[in-house]
């Protein structure tokens, strides 16, 4: 699926229209199918579930909230999934990960000649998901100018690409998400008011996976079902105490930590039995036992590293994350670990 939303991603920018055996016809197709799964039975996920079920059917605009790996994007294709809409495309922006200069182009299309470099006309992501759902992730991210741009997509219903003055009519369900405090943002003049209340119809509040313990287990169970498929290997089953350590301990990382932890302990197993000691080393260390000396200050040292990296590109994230020699992905993840916040 990550594979299908980069070559959705390329097309959309680049204008190229994928062939019919395209990595993005994959991805409609299985959310056609509806083989999205959203796992957790939950008292909070099943909150979710029902009222996710009944907005799938609406044209209306929807928030999703939540801490960074709760699964905010498997939100999104389930209500997409679930919608009139399946059957057309599934677009997903990570609005942190594309530098304002780049963004209008690459959002809205540019035409021809716009700029150095626009050697073609390119469609944008708008336009790409156009009859179907636009999925704006990290939507706190966008600069002021950017964000009166989308409210009058929102209100209108229309693009103009850049370098061109006709208008294009697109018919495109907007579905964003952010860990941030939007609102907090409104009141510190970050965030537009107008476009606030325009994306905050409906919201959804996805709950950390310390707050749904009860679905720690099935997940797990899932993303090693999963890495058994990806190998073709037998299903790997957790051990007493190794699902006892998993549901003892906090989860930071919320669900995306779970299927790294998952992929980690299903590599490194020697049999079927997923034990204590094929978990990462995290999981063996005593709930009161206080980090290291060693280990404060590496993480003082990826601080630093992740805080000049951000001042040397003026604060954008995908060249920061160059800088670094890893993707934006991870650079969101652990600024939001370490409380880095974007300036």
């Amino acid at each position: 699926m990550l594979e299908g939303s980069a070559v959705q991603a390329r097309c959309a920018v680049t204008g190229e229209k994928p062939g019919i055996g395209s990595s993005v016809a994959a991805d409609n197709s299985s959310v056609e199918a509806g083989a999205v799964p959203l796992i957790g039975h939950s008292p909070a996920m099943a909150a979710v579930k029902s009222v996710a079920s009944i907005v799938a059917q609406k044209r209306c605009t929807i928030m999703i909230l939540g801490e960074t790996g709760t699964g905010k994007e498997v939100l999104a294709r389930h209500i997409h999934a679930q919608s009139s809409r399946a059957h057309k495309p599934f677009v997903p922006v990570d609005c942190s990960a594309i530098c304002d200069s780049l963004f209008e182009s690459e959002l809205f299309g540019h035409v021809r000649g716009a700029f150095t470099g626009a050697v073609r006309d390119a469609l944008g992501f708008v336009r790409a998901a156009d009859g179907g759902t636009l999925f704006l992730d990290e939507i706190g991210e966008l600069s002021l100018p950017l964000q009166a741009k989308l409210l009058r997509l929102i209100q209108e219903q229309i693009v103009v690409p850049v370098g061109d003055v006709r208008a294009h009519r697109v018919d495109v369900r907007i579905i964003a998400a952010t860990h941030r405090d939007l609102s907090a943002m409104v009141r510190a003049g970050t965030f537009r008011q107008d476009l606030y209340f325009r994306l905050n119809v409906v919201v959804l509040n996805l709950p950390p996976l310390r707050q749904r313990r009860e679905d720690i287990i099935p997940l797990a169970e899932h993303f090693l079902a999963a890495q058994s498929a990806l190998y073709g290997e037998p299903l790997r089953r957790l051990s007493p105490q190794a699902a006892e350590a998993l549901l003892a301990y906090p989860w930071p990382g919320n669900v995306r930590e779970l299927a790294n932890v998952m992929e980690h302990a299903h590599v490194l197993s020697r049999d079927t039995i997923i034990q204590l000691a094929d978990l990462p080393p995290r999981f063996h260390r005593p709930a009161t036992e206080e980090p290291t000396a060693s280990e404060l200050s590496l993480v003082d040292l990826e601080r630093r590293a992740i805080a000049e990296a951000l001042r040397r590109t003026n604060y954008c994230k995908a060249a920061a994350s160059r800088l670094l020699g890893i993707n934006v992905q991870r650079l969101n993840r652990r600024m939001a670990k370490l409380h880095i916040e974007p300036r």
